[in-house]
């Protein structure tokens, strides 16, 4: 009590901070809200999918931040060589939907890869309206180096898994992705 008569409230400052939670803690806190709270039922729907896209964003950063920036280039840039280098040449819409980026993505990164001498934007065979993404002798070069950085590194991502988890792996995403035409799922054209 104190001297009104009051019980003594407790001082925030005496208990510890409490700490954020980090992103594995996060899942499991969704997991118990929103089926105490909300209502949604239990399972491990979101949980897999926040875990699928966490994963995703992981790969990704690493690969970028240390392949390709290094390097110059970004994880897109990276991308539209790639499927340039082994199914071109390529009509922009062909090189979007292999890369899975939006048209507008592969027509601003061809200007870009374009102006540093590694791709070439030519008329298309088809009907002269059509144009052709290809590499330039520099481009051919670069992708393969670059690649071989990206393959090492894959190699240490991939070794954290034993051959049968990365097949059983690769056979599960497959999985996945096929089951998409059971529902209606939306994809990038």
């Amino acid at each position: 009590m104190n001297h009104l008569g009051a019980a003594r409230l407790p001082d925030m400052a005496d208990e510890p901070p409490t700490p954020a939670p980090d992103f594995w803690s996060f899942v499991e806190l969704a997991d118990r809200r929103l089926a105490d709270e909300f209502g949604y039922p239990t399972g491990h729907a979101t949980r897999l999918l926040l875990t699928l896209n966490r994963a995703s964003m992981i790969v990704t950063y690493d690969l970028e931040s240390t392949v390709h920036r290094p390097r110059g280039h970004s994880w897109a840039g990276f991308r539209l060589l790639f499927v340039t280098w082994l199914a071109g040449p390529l009509e922009p819409g062909r090189a979007a939907a292999l890369a899975g980026m939006s048209r507008a993505a592969v027509s601003n990164l061809t200007r870009t890869l374009v102006s540093d001498g590694l791709l070439t934007r030519s008329r298309g065979g088809r009907d002269g309206r059509s144009a052709q993404l290809a590499l330039t002798p520099s481009g051919q070069e670069r992708i393969a180096e670059v690649f071989a950085a990206q393959n090492a590194r894959e190699h240490e991502w991939a070794g954290v898994l034993t051959e049968t988890e990365q097949r059983m792996l690769i056979m599960l995403l497959d999985k996945l992705i096929a089951g998409r035409e059971s529902f209606g799922a939306r994809e990038r054209p």
